[in-house]
């Protein structure tokens, strides 16, 4: 089920649950009952305006119900190290598979990439053996993983972004139309530095959850942008080889630099 459908699916079930009909929202929305049911029908289109008009109606936070569309996604959040093995041994599997995290239609991944279809279907082939996606007819798919899939850390895909990527994504200026590039320093407990981390994970699912309602938006107005967040208890080389000796090692090296930063107008990364 698409997102779209998912969230055709969650207005209907809300409007079930509060007892409203559709001539009933309909009446509300100023539109005619069949304007309606077109518009919830499979394949009817509903633009965002007229979402945040049915959340007026039943008195509900667009936030709340983009919140329960997100917890219908899957769940499994890291791939095995022999799938992500297998997933970074080709370049175009590699691709073919961010794309699918994207929720691209392989339509558009051919639009963009110079990968035949034939090597995009067998990326596909090889992505629902993985166990990654369940590949349907027609070449269309469902993700079996979250699309917040956290790659490990030390695994194969990020070896992959800090030999091939990383320094491409940080050679940007950042200062661009909604680009941010910061590093801040600081020292703190460490039931601190958790508890950040978690909020910076949450900003990481706003991110995947803001992708998902932006699907329907024309391609004249949406831009691929890339988020890396890190935080980690560390200090800078040089500064280290200044230190005192045995001051690291009584504070355990706790220097925590959170970084985030967002975008680049390019391929979408890991």
């Amino acid at each position: 089920m698409s997102s779209t459908q998912s969230l055709v699916a969650l207005i209907k079930a809300e409007l079930k649950t509060q007892g409203l009909s559709y001539a009933e929202l309909a009446e509300a929305l100023a539109l005619s009952e069949s304007s309606v049911k077109r518009m919830l029908a499979p394949g009817g289109e509903m633009p965002l305006s007229r979402v945040d008009e049915i959340c007026r109606v039943l008195k509900l936070e667009f936030a709340e119900l983009a919140g329960r569309l997100v917890a219908q996604a899957p769940t499994l959040r890291e791939l095995s190290l022999e799938q992500e093995r297998a997933v970074v041994a080709s370049p175009v599997l590699l691709l073919v598979a961010i794309c699918c995290l994207s929720h691209w239609a392989i339509e558009d991944v051919l639009a963009r990439y110079r990968i035949s279809e034939a090597d995009a279907v067998a990326a596909l082939a090889q992505l629902d053996r993985l166990g990654v996606i369940e590949l349907r007819p027609h070449n269309r798919y469902k993700l079996k993983v979250a699309k917040t899939l956290r790659w490990r850390p030390q695994g194969p895909v990020m070896q992959f972004f800090r030999e091939r990527v990383m320094a491409d994504f940080f050679a940007g200026g950042f200062d661009g139309d909604g680009e941010l590039l910061t590093l801040v320093h600081g020292e703190f407990g460490t039931a601190h530095a958790r508890e950040l981390a978690e909020r910076l994970q949450r900003a990481a699912d706003d991110f995947a959850r803001q992708h998902l309602l932006d699907q329907k938006l024309p391609p004249s107005e949406k831009r691929p942008y890339s988020v890396v967040i890190g935080l980690r208890s560390w200090i800078f080389e040089a500064f280290r080889d200044l230190e005192r000796p045995g001051l690291g090692q009584r504070r355990g090296g706790a220097h925590a630099a959170p970084a985030a930063v967002t975008k680049t107008p390019t391929a979408p990364l890991p």
